[in-house]
């Protein structure tokens, strides 16, 4: 089975000029088919498919046949340059998603076909080429059981690649930093957050303008996604070396359950989700948008959570009325996709997919949080 692979040729950032003008408008570009029997092309936890670096585009995804390929543009243009790697991927398991970064020196980073398995990662061999290098290990320790791989680029060229060490329920945050100077990556973290084999920590990142690395996560207990509780955050302005909190305050590494700084409380069995995104605004403010069930209710809504610069806040975006439990282990098929969250000057873009719109791709906007206010629009005419 396969799919026209399309990517939308409005970035995020366009898309949030657009709604200044009252307009949500997309473009799709057809670019060739791929894996579709199930997500895989498409989870959320992807860090990145699709990333832009000077006047190119690249991204990547699973062909038919489980073909790892590699995808480049001109930006501005609908023509894509197609290249078939050498690399194949367990399409059959929807975690083992492709992530890929550009370095500062235009190097491509790829990682793929991970979920508690062995690292597998190479870069391109030329600056803005397609072609693979041969695989080869980070630092050569702790890279037996990844997942969740996640590439993020500092100001200045290098590179920041997060993964789960561990399985779910039991597992700890590892983060590398690659020397665009001196091409090679080096340990940060070994274990950021420290699950204390009792749990683990299902994150999502940002880097901001300042190169302030944002890092938000919410607690699972066990494999069963029912067992996901609390929402915390973190941060550090030194490339990762050191963490703190909103108040200034110094993490003790490794963060535990216990010194963690809680945004949100949120016992288990709130049908919580996790691995969803998060933003900064350009005062380097946080924003982390999820859903859950409130106490006492029995739908599940989407909520933004952010800091406003004083305290915390919490802003519902939609008013859903179609109930449903997350419970069990593995990938799930889920009335809502989890949600992206981008911000544009004033505004803030949550973009999600939900069967109560019609399954399409569907854009929550906000231009006054003080006002819990949020104007919700279709971007695509068809489900997704």
């Amino acid at each position: 089975m396969s799919f026209l692979f399309r990517l939308s040729i409005a970035s995020l950032a366009m898309l949030s000029i657009t709604t200044s003008a009252q307009r949500l408008d997309t473009k799709l570009v057809p670019i060739a088919k791929g894996w579709s029997k199930n997500q895989i092309n498409a989870v959320i936890f992807r860090h990145n498919s699709l990333i832009s670096h000077g006047a190119a585009q690249f991204g990547a995804f699973y062909d038919e046949n489980g073909k790892l390929v590699l995808v480049k543009r001109r930006l501005g243009t609908r023509k894509w340059l197609i290249h078939q790697t050498q690399y194949t991927g367990d399409v059959n398991d929807a975690h083992k998603s492709i992530s890929i970064a550009v370095d500062g020196a235009g190097y491509l980073h790829v990682a793929w076909n991970h979920h508690n398995s062995q690292l597998q990662y190479c870069r391109s061999t030329r600056p803005g080429s397609l072609e693979l290098s041969d695989q080869m290990p980070m630092t050569g320790d702790l890279e037996n059981r990844v997942t969740y791989p996640e590439f993020y680029q500092l100001p200045g060229g290098d590179l920041i690649f997060m993964y789960r060490d561990g399985s779910s329920g039991n597992g700890n945050l590892v983060m590398n930093r690659y020397d665009v100077k001196t091409a090679k990556w080096f340990r940060v973290q070994s274990n950021m957050i420290d699950g204390e084999s009792t749990r683990n920590a299902y994150w999502q990142a940002f880097v901001d303008q300042q190169g302030t690395i944002h890092l938000s996560w919410v607690w699972r207990e066990t494999p069963d996604v029912i067992s996901n509780h609390d929402v915390c955050y973190a941060k550090s302005i030194d490339k990762g070396k050191t963490w703190q909190k909103t108040t200034g305050e110094k993490y003790r590494l490794p963060i535990t359950a216990a010194s963690a700084e809680y945004v949100q409380h949120i016992p288990e069995k709130s049908d919580l989700i996790n691995q969803t995104s998060m933003s900064a605004d350009q005062l380097g403010r946080p924003y982390i948008v999820t859903y859950w069930r409130a106490n006492g209710e029995s739908v599940p809504q989407y909520r933004l959570i952010y800091h406003d610069g004083r305290s915390w806040k919490m802003s519902q975006i939609t008013h859903r009325t179609q109930a449903f439990t997350l419970a069990g282990t593995g990938t799930r098929r889920i009335p809502l996709s989890r949600p992206q969250v981008v911000n544009y000057g004033s505004q803030v873009i949550v973009i999600f997919r939900d069967e109560e719109r019609g399954s399409r791709v569907s854009a929550a906007v906000s231009r006054n949080l003080s006002r819990n206010s949020w104007d919700l629009r279709d971007l695509t005419e068809t489900p997704v």
